[in-house]
C-alpha cells in the first residue's frame, strides 16, 4: 500500500474511533443530563468555545505543531470530555466542554489541510491532477468516518437496552412530545428516567477507550507532512501573529463568503436541533432513552450513504444541485486553513444561537426557525452561483470546478 493512502486510512479510522465515542455522547447529553438544563448547557458551552477558537487557533496550531500533532492534541480534548461524563456535573462537563470547543476547530481544519496536502503530494508523484486525487481521498475519509454515527449510537442502545422493559407511556405525556413539547413540561415516567449508574459507567468506559485508541493510532502511525512551497520561492518568512490571528476574518472581504455565511450557520442550527431537541423531545419523550441510539443510527447510515451517492448523482444532475456540501474548499482554495476554520466558526455560531434560544421556545417554533434559515441560506447560495456565472461568462462555479475538497465540510463536531 502506498504511503499516502496509508495515511488517509489511518486518519479515517482515527476519526471513526474518536467520533464513535463523541457522536454517541453528544446524542445523549440532553437526555441524560436534563436536570437544570445541564446537557444543553454543556453543548452550548462547547460550541461557544469552538466559535472563539475558530477565530484564531487553527492557523496558529497548524503552523506551530503541523497537522499531525494538532490532530493528536485536539483529539486529547475530546477524550477529556468522555472522562468528564463519568461524574457529570457543572464542575466536570462545562470545563471539558470548553476543551472540546477549543480543539474542535483545530481538529477539522487540520484534517482538511492534511488530506489536501497528501492528495497533492500523491498527484505530483503519479502525474495525476491534484484535485482529482484530493477528491478521492476525501471520499475515502468520509465513507469511513460517517459510519461512526452508526457504531457510537449502536453501542449506547445496546448498553442502555439492558434495563428492564419500560412501562406504558401515559397518553398525556405523548401529547407533550415532538412538536408540542414546550420545554419538556412533563411528569417523569419510566421512559424518561436515567439508566442505572453502572450502565452509564460501562458506556463511558467504552467511549473513553475508543478515544484513547484514536489518539494512539494517530500518534504512532500517522506520518507528519508539510505543505510544499512553489519552486523558486525559497523559504518564506512566517506571517505576523496578528495576521495569522485575523486570517479567518480577512476572508470576509470576499463578497462570496459574506453571502455564504448562512450555509454553515444552517448546519449548526440543524445539528443543534438534532442533538438537543430531536433526541429528547421526539425519541426519549415518546420511546425512551434506550431508543436514542437506534434512531440516530438511521441518521448516521443515511449520512454515510449520501457521502457515496452524491458524487455519482452529480454526474447526472450537475454539481450546482449538490454543491452546498463542499463549496468553501473550492471557492477559497488558496486559503485552505482559514476557509475551513471560517466554516467551523459560522457553524459554531449557528449552534450557539440555537442552543441559546433552546430553553425559551417550543419545538414547533424551532422548526419554523429552521425553515426560515434554510430558505434564506439557499437563496444566498443561489446568489453566489449567479455572481460566479456572470463573472466567468460561463456555467456556475460549482460546475466549472472539480471540488478539491468535496465533502470537507460534511462534518460533525
Amino acid at each position: 500500500m502506498e504511503g499516502n493512502l496509508k495515511n488517509v486510512l489511518v486518519l479515517s479510522f482515527g476519526f471513526l474511533l474518536l467520533f464513535t465515542a463523541y457522536g454517541g455522547l453528544q446524542s445523549l447529553q440532553s437526555s441524560l443530563y436534563s436536570e437544570e438544563g445541564l446537557g444543553v448547557a454543556a453543548l452550548s458551552t462547547l460550541y461557544s468555545g469552538m466559535l472563539l477558537s475558530s477565530m484564531f487557533l487553527p492557523p496558529i496550531l497548524i503552523g506551530k505543531l503541523g497537522c499531525k500533532w494538532t490532530l493528536v492534541l485536539a483529539m486529547c480534548c475530546y477524550v477529556a470530555f468522555s472522562l468528564g461524563n463519568f461524574y457529570a456535573s457543572w464542575y466536570t462537563l462545562i470545563p471539558t466542554s470548553i476543551l472540546v470547543g477549543l480543539g474542535a476547530a483545530a481538529l477539522w481544519s487540520a484534517q482538511g489541510t492534511y488530506l489536501t496536502i497528501v492528495g497533492n503530494m500523491q498527484a505530483r508523484k503519479t502525474g495525476q491532477v491534484g484535485k482529482d486525487v484530493v477528491n478521492q481521498y476525501f471520499g475515502i475519509f468520509f465513507l469511513i468516518f460517517q459510519s461512526s454515527g452508526v457504531w457510537g449510537n449502536l453501542i449506547s442502545s445496546l448498553v442502555f437496552g439492558q434495563t428492564p422493559t419500560q412501562g406504558t407511556i401515559p397518553e398525556e405525556q405523548l401529547q407533550a412530545c415532538g412538536a408540542s413539547d414546550c420545554l419538556m413540561a412533563t411528569v417523569p415516567t419510566n421512559s424518561t428516567k436515567r439508566p442505572s449508574q453502572d450502565l452509564i459507567y460501562t458506556l463511558m468506559g467504552i467511549y473513553t477507550g475508543c478515544g484513547f485508541l484514536a489518539v494512539l493510532l494517530m500518534a504512532v502511525f500517522l506520518e507528519p507532512v508539510r505543505d510544499a512551497q512553489p519552486e523558486g520561492e525559497g523559504e518564506k518568512q512566517a506571517p505576523p501573529f496578528w495576521s495569522t490571528l485575523l486570517s479567518t476574518f480577512k476572508l470576509l472581504r470576499d463578497k462570496r463568503l459574506r453571502l455564504l455565511i448562512l450555509l454553515p450557520m444552517l448546519s449548526g442550527f440543524e445539528q443543534a436541533f438534532l442533538s438537543g431537541d430531536y433526541t429528547r423531545s421526539y425519541t426519549t419523550c415518546a420511546l425512551g432513552i434506550q431508543f436514542v441510539g437506534y434512531v440516530m443510527i438511521c441518521f448516521g447510515a443515511v449520512d454515510a450513504l449520501c457521502s457515496v451517492l452524491f458524487g455519482r448523482l452529480a454526474r447526472h444532475t450537475g454539481r450546482t444541485a449538490l454543491f452546498a456540501l463542499a463549496l468553501f474548499g473550492v471557492l477559497f482554495e488558496k486559503n485552505k486553513e482559514a476557509a475551513f476554520a471560517s466554516y467551523r466558526l459560522w457553524e459554531a455560531l449557528g449552534f450557539v444561537i440555537a442552543f441559546g434560544y433552546s430553553k425559551f421556545l417550543c419545538v414547533s417554533a424551532k422548526l419554523y426557525v429552521l425553515l426560515g434559515v434554510l430558505s434564506a441560506a439557499m437563496a444566498a447560495y443561489g446568489a453566489v452561483e449567479y455572481l460566479e456565472s456572470r463573472k466567468a461568462g460561463g456555467p456556475p462555479a460549482a460546475e466549472r470546478t472539480n471540488p478539491a475538497e468535496e465533502g470537507a465540510t460534511q462534518t460533525k463536531l
